[in-house]
Protein backbone atom coordinates (compact mmCIF):
# COMPACT_ATOMS: atom_id res chain seq x y z
CA UNK A 1 0.00 0.00 0.00
CA UNK A 2 1.20 3.27 -0.88
CA UNK A 3 0.49 6.44 1.01
CA UNK A 4 1.56 10.09 -0.12
CA UNK A 5 1.70 12.94 1.99
CA UNK A 6 2.23 16.86 1.02
CA UNK A 7 2.19 20.21 1.93
CA UNK A 8 0.79 21.84 -1.12
CA UNK A 9 0.67 25.37 0.06
CA UNK A 10 -2.75 26.11 -1.47
CA UNK A 11 -4.66 23.18 -3.15
CA UNK A 12 -6.60 25.65 -5.95
CA UNK A 13 -2.65 27.40 -7.20
CA UNK A 14 -1.50 23.92 -6.99
CA UNK A 15 -3.73 21.97 -8.61
CA UNK A 16 -3.32 25.16 -11.44
CA UNK A 17 0.13 23.70 -12.12
CA UNK A 18 -0.59 20.53 -12.88
CA UNK A 19 0.22 18.77 -9.87
CA UNK A 20 -3.20 16.90 -9.36
CA UNK A 21 -2.50 15.42 -12.71
CA UNK A 22 0.93 13.88 -11.16
CA UNK A 23 -1.35 12.77 -7.80
CA UNK A 24 -3.78 10.75 -10.11
CA UNK A 25 -0.30 9.40 -12.13
CA UNK A 26 1.35 8.10 -8.98
CA UNK A 27 -2.05 6.55 -7.86
CA UNK A 28 -1.49 6.20 -4.60
CA UNK A 29 -3.67 4.27 -2.07
CA UNK A 30 -3.51 7.03 0.43
CA UNK A 31 -3.24 10.83 -0.57
CA UNK A 32 -2.44 13.25 2.14
CA UNK A 33 -2.33 17.10 1.86
CA UNK A 34 -1.69 19.87 3.99
CA UNK A 35 -2.19 23.72 3.90
CA UNK A 36 -4.76 23.48 1.56
CA UNK A 37 -6.26 26.42 2.16
CA UNK A 38 -9.71 26.34 0.76
CA UNK A 39 -12.89 24.67 1.73
CA UNK A 40 -14.49 21.74 -0.24
CA UNK A 41 -17.25 23.75 -1.74
CA UNK A 42 -13.88 26.23 -3.63
CA UNK A 43 -12.45 23.43 -5.72
CA UNK A 44 -13.36 22.42 -8.89
CA UNK A 45 -15.50 18.94 -9.12
CA UNK A 46 -12.88 16.73 -10.31
CA UNK A 47 -10.90 18.02 -7.29
CA UNK A 48 -13.12 18.09 -4.50
CA UNK A 49 -14.79 14.60 -5.85
CA UNK A 50 -12.16 12.62 -7.81
CA UNK A 51 -13.02 9.26 -9.99
CA UNK A 52 -12.10 5.94 -7.86
CA UNK A 53 -11.19 8.05 -4.44
CA UNK A 54 -13.10 9.27 -1.79
CA UNK A 55 -12.32 12.41 -0.13
CA UNK A 56 -12.71 14.15 3.15
CA UNK A 57 -11.68 17.69 3.72
CA UNK A 58 -11.26 19.98 7.36
CA UNK A 59 -10.51 23.87 6.78
CA UNK A 60 -10.10 26.55 8.77
CA UNK A 61 -13.22 28.05 10.43
CA UNK A 62 -12.43 31.58 10.89
CA UNK A 63 -9.39 33.03 8.83
CA UNK A 64 -10.00 32.27 5.21
CA UNK A 65 -7.42 31.03 2.53
CA UNK A 66 -5.24 29.40 5.78
CA UNK A 67 -4.05 25.89 6.98
CA UNK A 68 -6.51 22.71 5.72
CA UNK A 69 -6.27 19.16 5.52
CA UNK A 70 -7.44 16.62 2.68
CA UNK A 71 -7.49 13.15 2.65
CA UNK A 72 -7.75 10.99 -0.80
CA UNK A 73 -8.38 7.10 -0.68
CA UNK A 74 -8.65 5.18 -3.54
CA UNK A 75 -12.01 3.21 -3.75
CA UNK A 76 -10.82 0.09 -5.72
CA UNK A 77 -7.67 -1.21 -3.32
CA UNK A 78 -8.75 -4.71 -2.14
CA UNK A 79 -6.59 -3.65 1.65
CA UNK A 80 -8.85 -1.06 2.22
CA UNK A 81 -12.36 -1.61 0.72
CA UNK A 82 -14.63 -4.24 0.64
CA UNK A 83 -17.34 -5.34 -2.02
CA UNK A 84 -16.30 -1.55 -3.23
CA UNK A 85 -17.38 -0.20 -0.14
CA UNK A 86 -15.00 2.05 2.03
CA UNK A 87 -13.50 0.04 5.13
CA UNK A 88 -13.26 3.28 7.32
CA UNK A 89 -14.98 2.98 9.92
CA UNK A 90 -15.01 6.57 11.06
CA UNK A 91 -13.70 9.75 10.74
CA UNK A 92 -12.75 12.06 13.16
CA UNK A 93 -11.80 15.94 12.36
CA UNK A 94 -9.44 17.97 14.79
CA UNK A 95 -8.54 17.03 18.62
CA UNK A 96 -12.01 17.39 20.17
CA UNK A 97 -10.93 20.82 21.37
CA UNK A 98 -12.12 24.24 19.40
CA UNK A 99 -9.62 25.97 20.24
CA UNK A 100 -7.13 23.86 18.41
CA UNK A 101 -9.71 22.66 15.71
CA UNK A 102 -10.89 25.53 14.59
CA UNK A 103 -8.14 26.00 12.06
CA UNK A 104 -8.60 22.94 10.35
CA UNK A 105 -5.63 21.03 10.58
CA UNK A 106 -6.39 17.27 11.41
CA UNK A 107 -8.29 14.48 9.79
CA UNK A 108 -8.33 11.11 11.32
CA UNK A 109 -9.75 7.85 9.59
CA UNK A 110 -10.37 4.93 11.51
CA UNK A 111 -9.82 1.42 9.03
CA UNK A 112 -9.99 -2.01 10.52
CA UNK A 113 -6.16 -2.38 10.27
CA UNK A 114 -5.03 0.81 11.26
CA UNK A 115 -5.71 4.46 12.06
CA UNK A 116 -4.53 6.91 9.52
CA UNK A 117 -4.09 10.56 10.92
CA UNK A 118 -2.85 13.67 8.78
CA UNK A 119 -1.86 16.55 10.30
CA UNK A 120 -1.17 19.84 9.69
CA UNK A 121 1.15 20.86 12.77
CA UNK A 122 0.90 24.92 13.56
CA UNK A 123 3.85 26.88 13.19
CA UNK A 124 5.74 28.47 16.12
CA UNK A 125 6.27 31.55 14.59
CA UNK A 126 4.95 34.98 15.34
CA UNK A 127 5.78 35.62 18.79
CA UNK A 128 5.36 33.82 22.31
CA UNK A 129 1.92 32.97 22.23
CA UNK A 130 2.06 30.52 18.78
CA UNK A 131 4.57 28.71 19.89
CA UNK A 132 2.76 28.00 22.78
CA UNK A 133 0.14 27.06 20.83
CA UNK A 134 2.04 24.73 19.10
CA UNK A 135 3.76 23.44 21.67
CA UNK A 136 0.19 22.54 23.42
CA UNK A 137 -0.72 21.43 19.82
CA UNK A 138 2.00 18.98 20.16
CA UNK A 139 1.28 17.40 23.79
CA UNK A 140 -2.67 16.84 22.57
CA UNK A 141 -1.77 15.15 19.77
CA UNK A 142 0.67 12.70 21.69
CA UNK A 143 -2.00 12.23 23.94
CA UNK A 144 -4.69 11.52 21.17
CA UNK A 145 -2.63 9.27 19.29
CA UNK A 146 -1.53 7.53 22.69
CA UNK A 147 -5.07 6.88 23.82
CA UNK A 148 -5.63 5.37 20.39
CA UNK A 149 -3.24 2.90 21.22
CA UNK A 150 -3.96 1.67 24.17
CA UNK A 151 -7.26 1.14 22.94
CA UNK A 152 -5.70 -1.50 20.28
CA UNK A 153 -5.07 0.38 17.56
CA UNK A 154 -1.86 0.48 14.88
CA UNK A 155 -1.04 4.21 14.07
CA UNK A 156 0.29 5.93 10.63
CA UNK A 157 0.14 9.46 10.72
CA UNK A 158 1.84 11.99 8.49
CA UNK A 159 1.95 15.76 7.42
CA UNK A 160 3.86 18.92 7.83
CA UNK A 161 5.21 18.62 11.62
CA UNK A 162 7.15 22.12 10.92
CA UNK A 163 10.35 20.78 13.08
CA UNK A 164 13.40 19.68 12.14
CA UNK A 165 13.85 16.68 14.16
CA UNK A 166 17.99 16.53 14.48
CA UNK A 167 20.96 18.40 13.28
CA UNK A 168 20.75 15.75 10.30
CA UNK A 169 17.76 16.97 8.88
CA UNK A 170 17.91 20.77 8.58
CA UNK A 171 21.20 22.58 6.32
CA UNK A 172 22.26 24.94 8.96
CA UNK A 173 22.06 23.56 12.50
CA UNK A 174 24.00 26.13 14.21
CA UNK A 175 22.07 29.32 12.61
CA UNK A 176 18.85 28.16 13.75
CA UNK A 177 18.76 26.86 17.10
CA UNK A 178 16.91 30.06 18.19
CA UNK A 179 14.58 29.84 15.35
CA UNK A 180 11.58 28.26 15.74
CA UNK A 181 11.07 24.72 13.86
CA UNK A 182 14.07 23.69 15.36
CA UNK A 183 14.15 25.25 18.92
CA UNK A 184 15.59 22.39 21.59
CA UNK A 185 11.88 22.42 23.23
CA UNK A 186 9.73 21.57 19.78
CA UNK A 187 12.82 18.84 19.01
CA UNK A 188 12.31 17.83 22.51
CA UNK A 189 9.07 16.80 21.71
CA UNK A 190 9.56 14.69 18.92
CA UNK A 191 12.34 12.78 20.88
CA UNK A 192 9.26 12.12 23.29
CA UNK A 193 7.35 10.73 19.77
CA UNK A 194 10.18 8.57 19.60
CA UNK A 195 10.73 7.51 23.18
CA UNK A 196 6.67 5.91 23.04
CA UNK A 197 8.02 3.79 20.06
CA UNK A 198 7.18 5.49 17.16
CA UNK A 199 9.31 4.68 14.08
CA UNK A 200 9.96 7.74 11.92
CA UNK A 201 9.73 5.88 8.65
CA UNK A 202 12.74 7.67 6.20
CA UNK A 203 15.25 7.78 9.21
CA UNK A 204 14.99 3.85 10.77
CA UNK A 205 15.47 2.87 6.55
CA UNK A 206 17.96 5.85 6.15
CA UNK A 207 20.27 6.62 9.20
CA UNK A 208 22.62 9.20 7.95
CA UNK A 209 20.78 10.15 4.73
CA UNK A 210 20.76 13.97 4.08
CA UNK A 211 17.21 15.20 2.38
CA UNK A 212 15.24 17.49 3.01
CA UNK A 213 11.00 18.64 2.53
CA UNK A 214 10.89 22.12 3.05
CA UNK A 215 12.96 24.92 1.19
CA UNK A 216 12.84 28.84 1.80
CA UNK A 217 11.33 30.45 -2.14
CA UNK A 218 12.25 33.73 -0.89
CA UNK A 219 15.95 32.85 -0.46
CA UNK A 220 15.99 30.28 -3.46
CA UNK A 221 17.11 28.04 -1.15
CA UNK A 222 16.29 24.98 -3.10
CA UNK A 223 18.76 26.32 -5.61
CA UNK A 224 21.26 26.16 -2.82
CA UNK A 225 20.70 22.95 -1.37
CA UNK A 226 19.81 24.84 2.15
CA UNK A 227 16.60 22.80 3.45
CA UNK A 228 15.04 21.27 6.01
CA UNK A 229 13.19 18.06 6.61
CA UNK A 230 9.81 19.28 7.90
CA UNK A 231 7.60 16.19 6.97
CA UNK A 232 7.48 12.91 8.31
CA UNK A 233 5.64 9.62 7.88
CA UNK A 234 5.39 7.88 11.75
CA UNK A 235 4.23 4.53 12.48
CA UNK A 236 3.39 2.79 15.95
CA UNK A 237 6.00 0.17 16.82
CA UNK A 238 3.29 -3.27 15.66
CA UNK A 239 3.93 -1.53 12.19
CA UNK A 240 7.89 -1.36 12.26
CA UNK A 241 7.77 -4.79 10.23
CA UNK A 242 5.51 -3.80 7.61
CA UNK A 243 7.57 -0.97 6.32
CA UNK A 244 8.42 -1.66 2.75
CA UNK A 245 10.10 1.67 2.00
CA UNK A 246 10.14 5.46 2.54
CA UNK A 247 11.15 8.30 0.65
CA UNK A 248 11.15 12.11 -0.29
CA UNK A 249 10.60 12.83 -3.67
CA UNK A 250 13.06 15.51 -3.21
CA UNK A 251 12.49 16.40 -7.50
CA UNK A 252 9.00 16.84 -6.97
CA UNK A 253 8.00 20.75 -7.62
CA UNK A 254 4.91 22.77 -6.78
CA UNK A 255 5.23 23.86 -3.46
CA UNK A 256 7.92 25.05 -1.27
CA UNK A 257 7.49 21.25 0.41
CA UNK A 258 7.81 18.09 -1.64
CA UNK A 259 5.75 14.81 -1.32
CA UNK A 260 6.82 12.39 0.52
CA UNK A 261 5.91 8.83 0.42
CA UNK A 262 5.46 5.41 2.32
CA UNK A 263 5.02 1.87 1.25
CA UNK A 264 3.83 -0.31 3.91
CA UNK A 265 2.45 -3.94 3.85
CA UNK A 266 -0.45 -4.90 5.99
Amino acid sequence: MKLISWNVNGIRAWQKKGYFDWFLTQSPDIFCLQETKAHQDQLLPEIAKPKGYHSYFDHSKGKKGYSGVAVYVKTNNQQLTTNNKSEILKVEYGLGIPKFDQEGRQISLFFKEFVLINCYFPNGGGGPERLKFKLEYYDLFLDYIEKLRKNGHKIIFCGDINTAHNEIDIARPKENEKHTGFLRIERDWMDKVVSKGYIDTFRSLYPKAVEYSWWDMKTFARDRGVGWRLDYFFVSPDLKDKIVSAKILGDVFGSDHCPIELEISL
